[in-house]
């Protein structure tokens, strides 16, 4: 019934809005918010008509979720980083239908799943960043799911992911895109010297292990990445533990995946981390 068009590994850091502003900043994010204007379009031309994002600043410590509000609006300000991103507005058109059907078809296929579509709970920056850039004029109606999960493990969050492309696929009238919205290497710049790090990664170490994995992405290597995986995610203070890409991988098919990646934004270091917008063929 339904189609999967467009699947990508995407950057939501809020430097992209302090981009925005004037200001010493102003225009340093550029090529990162056009990555995601270029995603936009994409899923515009394949006939998208709702994004669910993977969003690893939605900390759960149960269970997964799924938050298909009617809609979503608001004024945001980050709790993490309240000199980044304030006062920003947001609109969107949320999904609850397609809400509830990913949640059925993961609880049956093993993987206890509750979608919130009556429900005053906000969404995360993970959600709004990219949608700030992507979906300026409500275009796309919004799911998020949560993926900064404190107590799952990563096959888990692959099997979600899975059930997620069958209930798209068997279920659901439409055309949907899926984000993992989250880093690769995440560790954060020391206190007191994060203004040195705002486009550097933390380590050699860390930039060389992320720049081999986007290097077995765009060679299709998924069994290696997969196999490394929960490794690369403790080691290199993955991002939500790297929830985001295990569910992602879970979308695309796990190790047995053939695409190769394609880079939109190039890999780039953000406040000691690791950063980049990659688009993954759907098969």
């Amino acid at each position: 019934m339904g189609k999967l068009a467009l699947v990508a590994k995407i950057t939501h850091v809020p430097s992209m809005y302090l981009s925005e502003l004037d200001g010493p900043h102003k225009g340093c994010r550029e090529p990162a918010i056009n990555g995601h204007r270029e995603i936009g379009k994409r899923c515009r031309e394949l006939g998208v008509d709702t994004i669910v994002v993977f969003d690893t600043h939605w900390l759960v410590n149960s269970g997964y979720h799924i938050n298909c509000a009617e809609d979503f609006s608001g004024v945001y300000t980050s709790n993490e980083l309240p000199h980044f991103i304030k006062n920003m507005a947001y609109d969107y058109q949320g999904n609850p239908e397609l809400g509830r059907i990913l949640a059925d078809v993961a609880t049956e296929e093993g993987v206890f799943t509750r979608a919130h579509d009556q429900t005053t709970l906000a969404i995360e920056y993970g959600t709004l960043v990219p949608m700030r850039y992507m979906n300026e004029d409500k275009h796309f109606k919004v799911v998020s799911v949560s993926a900064m999960c404190q107590v799952h493990n990563l096959a888990e969050s692959e099997q979600l992911g899975a059930a997620f492309r069958k209930a798209i696929e068997e279920q659901y009238d439409g055309t949907v895109a899926i984000f993992a919205s989250g880093s690769l290497s995440h560790r954060f710049a020391q206190n007191g010297v994060s203004d040195e790090f705002l486009h550097k990664v933390w380590s050699p170490f860390l930039e060389e292990i992320d720049h081999r994995v986007v290097e077995m992405w765009k060679a299709g290597e998924w069994e290696e990445f997969m196999e490394m995986l929960p490794e690369y995610a403790e080691k290199c203070h993955g991002e939500g533990f790297m929830h985001d890409t295990a569910m992602m991988m879970g979308v695309l098919g796990g190790k047995d995946y053939k695409g190769k990646a394609e880079v939109v934004t190039p890999y780039f270091g953000s406040s000691g981390t690791g950063q980049i917008n990659v688009v993954l063929p759907v098969e």
